[in-house]
């Protein structure tokens, strides 16, 4: 169901002044089912970390951006009083490339229904945050924005492909993400409403989610499980298939050490690569969801090799944000999230500091909602690259 545009005009009050006060924004109602992901990309918004963290301070969302059903929210998007001359002295710049990207967002949302009218026709310019505000060194140079901020990997799929660098907080560190099973082996497996969900597809997704966060923040980035045509996806259902890849492009093996060995030689390869380059932080991320008793729940809870201080303190960083992160959302939740040492093989053959974490359990409904739920997978992505970025 369309946007009713008599109400979003209602809703705007237009404005051309940048300080904070006096900005305004498009506004727009959340549909029932939508995830903030949805929501934004339905408007052709960008989901960088820029407009994500705009997007979560100008609606004082919390971390998780969990939206509210038929509620009205403020995108990332400023709304200009359009001056019928042309787009850069409307909002003050010199860059054409610039102000034809601009023209396109609007041609493209009135084309889609989006717009009641045109811009030429009601002077109304709306002009996406991050094209202004989003580019560390110089604001308002598309050549700027294309060749040194924004990216694009085809692995995170269509609608999330592009990546915008927002910082630098990780300049210079490696991290190497591993989602579990995959290929031939799916994994533990849950039902819900009589539809099979496997392990492998819910690590994998959060393991993009992990990695696209990680290259905002301007780290290397190998997802060592991959596959060419899943990218990021928004539904609660995630289809199986076996065509995953060991980087790069190897065919998965059937024999679970073979498989083992196949993903630890990958790893320790470019560890030694980037090792000799002087990379200053090299971690791996192994991603897995439990399968317990249906009625059992269960925190995410981390493993790292009995011999890796190093592992062992990042373990520790990452279960500590998780439980602060709850204590700031759900605060009579609780968290019972462990960090325990374990001889797994993964852990103990990978030549980085590594950690071996559990996501919850996929047998039980409500440890489901943890993955099933876009925001929910995005949420736990978040929270595990905030701990990354806290470890010192």
């Amino acid at each position: 169901m369309k946007l009713k545009i008599n109400i979003l005009f209602l809703l705007m009050i237009i404005s051309s002044v940048l300080f904070a006060k006096d900005v305004q924004h498009l506004v727009a109602r959340v549909k029932p089912g939508d995830g903030a992901y949805n929501f934004l990309i339905r408007y052709n918004i960008n989901t960088s970390a820029c407009n994500l963290n705009y997007f979560r301070e100008i609606n004082n969302l919390p971390d998780d951006l969990v939206l509210i059903a038929d509620k009205t929210y403020k995108l990332p998007v400023i709304v200009y009083q359009y001056d019928g001359s042309s787009i850069r002295s409307t909002i003050d710049i010199n860059d054409w490339d610039l102000a034809k990207k601009i023209q396109t967002f609007n041609e493209k949302l009135y084309k889609n229904g989006l717009r009641k009218d045109d811009y030429r026709i009601d002077n109304i310019l709306w002009v996406p945050y991050d094209l202004l505000n989003c580019n560390p060194t110089k604001k308002n140079t598309a050549k700027e924005t294309s060749t040194k901020i924004t990216k694009t990997f085809p692995i995170f799929g269509k609608y999330h492909k592009e990546v915008t660098i927002s910082d630098s907080k990780l300049t210079g560190n490696v991290y190497y993400i591993v989602a579990g099973h995959g290929g031939p082996d799916p994994g533990a497996m849950g039902k819900y409403n009589g539809k099979i969900l496997c392990e492998d597809e819910y690590a994998y997704d959060i393991a993009l989610r992990m990695a696209k966060n990680l290259l905002e923040h301007n780290a290397t980035v190998y997802i060592i499980i991959r596959d060419k045509n899943d990218g990021i996806r928004d539904e609660a259902i995630l289809y199986p298939d076996n065509d995953e890849v060991c980087y790069k492009d190897k065919t998965i093996p059937l024999n679970q050490i073979a498989r083992l060995n196949q993903r630890c030689d990958a790893i320790n390869e470019l560890f030694n690569q980037h090792k000799k380059k002087g990379a200053k932080k090299q971690r791996a991320i192994v991603l897995h969801l439990d399968s317990r008793g249906d009625r059992q729940r269960v925190d995410m809870f981390f493993y790292h090799s009995p011999k890796s201080k190093q592992g062992k303190k990042l373990a520790y960083t990452l279960r500590n944000t998780v439980e602060k992160k709850y204590n700031e959302h759900q605060k009579n939740r609780g968290y019972s999230g462990t960090v325990k040492a374990r001889n797994l093989h993964l852990l103990r053959e990978t030549h980085p500091v590594a950690v071996f974490i559990e996501l919850g359990n996929i047998r039980n409904s409500s440890d489901q909602k943890r993955f099933i739920i876009e925001d929910n997978r995005q949420a736990v992505a978040n929270w595990l690259v905030d701990g990354l970025i806290r470890e010192k």
